[in-house]
């Protein structure tokens, strides 16, 4: 019998909590902790951690379900659950569960203290003056009981409120589902637009893992994917029509991250970028290794100084410098002439998670220790220091003219900084979950759409993407047709569609102007990533069922 990958065993765990109606962040958090971010020291999650990760996921849902937002205290005992409900049930119903235990509970203790009662009056009859001592003892029973009557009581009606409020807090929540539809400020409508159908999708097949990034080329027809089977890809993509009927791509190379047969240390790629002229493909892995190869597959460099799994990788426009950040806390800035580090920035306290370049010399770096730095080449301090989120700072994105830059946030808001202030120009705080990446449109002054105004994208665990227009700051669209996590977004090339990628399996591709879904496509597995092509009449979509699509894009 052949083996399974830690990585492949705990997305099978992931997936099997997921379809078993386990959508709390404690899971999916859990799993991209594991998968996405590096897992420890540099290797994916093991089967013993995300074992915890599930543990701990069981028992916030467990004290989830014995508590609510009102309870001054939460109990230390909150045990009143049998794994197999956990594992079986809602929240919903493991709440009912609780309370039904908590009242059984009170009664037992009720029974206790009138047996108590009982044998405390035989003991005083026993004594002499029992009478008066038992006249005394009724007088502080009867108190007792009204005491305890008057306690019973409020907790009948503490609960009543509680069901009262559950109930108005479901009905608010169908509500809020009912109402999607209008998500935003502006009526939008959600329909899932015209079918993508499966002849219609060329299916690139080959990676043994899920496919985390995809890029285009910025010249030619290629396709770049990174798995988790520790290989990239380099796909030729013909220019006819895609689909299944179709022929296969005309050749594929495959860049191995790792010697020999077996893969001793994961050397999953996280992360990839083609340079201006999409001669060169940077790959960064597990591993801390950044790779550099040719459009036709071969090893041309591997660049050995991070100490932890690489989350991002980003030539400069120039394509002298190449920016990677780790999650050993720093970013290099590799000169491409030498292939030498040209500077290592460590200014950050906790792992480096994204990377951007504001221009050839200078960029911006965001850590999980909630903070963002401005830098430049040659310069021992940052340039600029942004603190103001609340958690972790997954993404950050320099606008197209490199005067604003956008960050988001596990703390539900996305902002807007400018170097000419310390406090962020914007602070937008509509979605109410963990927001995972940003995208700029290509549009307003000094972009090939000028006239077109300038727009930022979010998209959020909550399952919503929000479209912002940011020269008066507000929201535009709350685009709400997926019902998971929305892992990508990207804008097409001329700033009029956006392709949207989440965890429902769906690809939506949404008009701008409108705000509504044009067209859908819907896969077989969790899209991690998705991107246009250069002249944006293909789209390609990566999987987490090993594959990667691409499809045709005509209006």
């Amino acid at each position: 019998m052949g083996g399974i990958t830690s990585a492949e065993l705990n997305f099978l765990v992931f997936r099997y909590l997921q379809e078993s109606g386990f959508v709390h962040a404690a899971f999916t958090l859990g799993y991209e902790a594991g998968i996405h971010k590096g897992g420890i020291d540099g290797n994916v999650v093991p089967p013993g951690a995300l074992i915890t990760i599930v543990q701990k996921g069981l028992q916030y849902i467990e004290l989830e379900a014995n508590t609510d937002e009102n309870d001054e205290e939460v109990e230390k005992d909150f045990a009143l659950l049998e794994p197999l409900e956990i594992i079986t049930k809602d929240v919903e119903e493991l709440q009912q569960i609780v309370k039904k235990r908590k009242r059984e509970r009170l009664q037992i203790d009720l029974e206790k203290d009138k047996g108590k009662e009982t044998e405390c009056i035989e003991e005083h009859e026993q004594h002499p003056g029992g009478e008066r001592e038992r006249e005394h003892h009724d007088k502080e029973k009867e108190q007792e009981r009204e005491k305890d009557k008057t306690e019973r009581d409020k907790a009948q009606e503490k609960e009543k409120e509680r069901e009262k409020q559950h109930t108005e807090r479901t009905d608010k929540l169908k509500h809020e589902e009912d109402s999607l539809a209008s998500g935003g400020p502006t009526p939008m409508d959600v329909s899932t637009g015209h079918e993508i159908f499966s002849t219609d999708v060329t299916v690139l097949e080959g990676h043994s893992s899920e496919v985390f990034a995809c890029a285009w080329s910025p010249a030619g027809s290629l396709l770049a994917s990174g798995s988790g089977d520790s290989t990239a890809r380099i796909w030729t993509i013909p220019d006819g029509p895609c689909g299944s009927i179709q022929s296969s791509p005309t050749s594929v190379h495959v860049l191995k991250h790792f010697k020999g047969r077996t893969n001793e240390k994961s050397k999953d790629v996280t992360t990839l970028d083609w340079n201006g002229e999409g001669t060169l493909l940077a790959t960064g892995s597990y591993d801390g290794q950044a790779r550099i190869w040719s459009r036709d597959g071969e090893l041309k460099q591997t660049l050995f100084k991070h100490k932890g799994p690489i989350f991002s990788l980003k030539w400069n426009k120039k394509g002298d410098f190449l920016l990677s950040g780790s999650v050993d806390k720093t970013a290099i800035v590799w000169d491409t002439k030498t292939w030498e580090c040209k500077q290592q920035f460590e200014f950050h306290s906790a792992p480096t998670l994204d990377v951007d370049w504001r221009n050839n010399t200078s960029f911006a770096t965001c850590s999980t220790d909630n903070m963002i730095y401005v830098c430049k080449i040659g310069d021992a301090r940052p340039v600029k220091s942004f603190s103001g989120h609340q958690s972790e700072v997954n993404a950050i994105k320099w606008d197209p003219t490199g005067c604003l830059l956008a960050s988001c946030s596990d703390d539900w808001t996305a902002k807007i900084w400018s170097l000419k202030q310390d406090k962020c120009v914007y602070d937008f705080k509509e979605h109410t979950k963990e927001i995972y990446t940003i995208r700029w449109s290509p549009t307003g002054p000094g972009t090939n759409n000028p006239n077109q105004q300038l727009l930022l994208a979010s998209a959020s665990f909550d399952s919503s993407i929000k479209l912002w227009e940011v020269e008066h700051g507000r929201l535009l669209y709350s685009l709400a047709g997926h019902r998971q996590p929305v892992y990508s977004v990207a804008f097409s090339p001329d700033g009029e569609y956006l392709a949207s990628g989440s965890l429902d399996q769906s690809l939506h591709i949404w008009s701008v102007k409108e705000g509504r879904i044009l067209k859908t496509y819907r896969g077989s597995g969790g899209i991690f990533e998705v991107c246009w092509n250069k002249e944006g009449s293909k789209i390609a979509a990566c999987f987490s069922n090993n594959t990667v699509c691409v499809m045709d894009f005509r209006m």
